[in-house]
């Protein structure tokens, strides 16, 4: 795992958004083709909109994982996480394809393996994801469950990460946050090649700090990051905050 200290939130979406397209530019000349997982939420909004202006993308032969999303919300609800996809990404450039979560499925299990056959098939290239102010990764709050091997699943959600939900915006009350969600696991995560992790702002700060400078454990989902060897972990100076200077 590598700690990348940028300038301000703005440098963070550049810098985080260069990396991942440099992989992603490799992957295509490699192999034609190539495989990404996207996240959503605040600490994404840089790094999406830099990563749009990444020149030499062939869209067209990329295919795109959607990370998590809310049990029973509509794509046209202005909390769904696939609605802030397409509006700032998906429908924005060519992708070859966008499998995301259809969270308000009637059956959430089956969606699970439905995504979890899709994404068996294939390689991720990169993954461009967060860290929650509680330390998780994806929807997988703590005690994360480091061991399934199974791509997707239907978590609970704790009430750090509802409040989040909330403090962010993106509901009126703690009571309109879902209680659930479908996410893609620590484990299927990890399999991505590179990790490309945005986290901007001072409300992260002990999460970064739990995540980059404290043990492995499934209190802390994100530190599961240092076991990885190409994620890259990009912070502005309010995350950082709390951060060691040796480190």
């Amino acid at each position: 795992m590598e700690l990348v200290r940028c300038q301000d939130s703005n440098e963070l979406g550049r810098q985080a958004a260069a990396a991942g397209a440099a992989q992603l530019r490799q992957a295509l000349a490699q192999k034609g083709s190539a495989n990404i997982i996207v996240a959503t939420g605040a600490s994404q909004f840089a790094t999406l909109a830099a990563l749009l202006q990444e020149t030499e993308i062939h869209w067209s032969r990329v295919v795109a994982f959607h990370l998590d999303e809310y049990i029973g919300l509509s794509a046209t609800h202005p909390a769904s996480f696939r609605k802030f996809l397409h509006e700032r990404f998906v429908d924005l450039i060519p992708l070859k394809a966008f499998h995301d979560v259809q969270a308000d499925a009637a059956d959430p299990y089956a969606e699970c393996a439905r995504l979890g056959e899709l994404i068996s098939c294939e390689s991720i290239d990169v993954a461009f994801i967060g860290i929650g102010e509680n330390g998780h990764l994806a929807f997988n709050d703590p005690p994360a469950d480091f061991e399934t091997e199974t791509p997707y699943l239907v978590v609970n959600l704790d009430e750090a990460c509802r409040k989040q939900q909330l403090g962010e915006g993106w509901f009126p009350t703690l009571a309109d946050v879902p209680k659930q969600a479908i996410s893609m696991s620590v484990r299927q995560i990890l399999k991505s090649q590179h990790l490309i992790c945005s986290v901007p702002d001072a409300r992260k700060s002990t999460a970064v700090r739990n995540s980059v400078q404290g043990p492995v454990t499934s209190d802390v989902p994100a530190s599961i990051l240092q076991q990885h060897p190409q994620a890259v972990i990009f912070v502005d100076p309010p995350a950082a905050q709390e951060l060691t200077l040796s480190e």
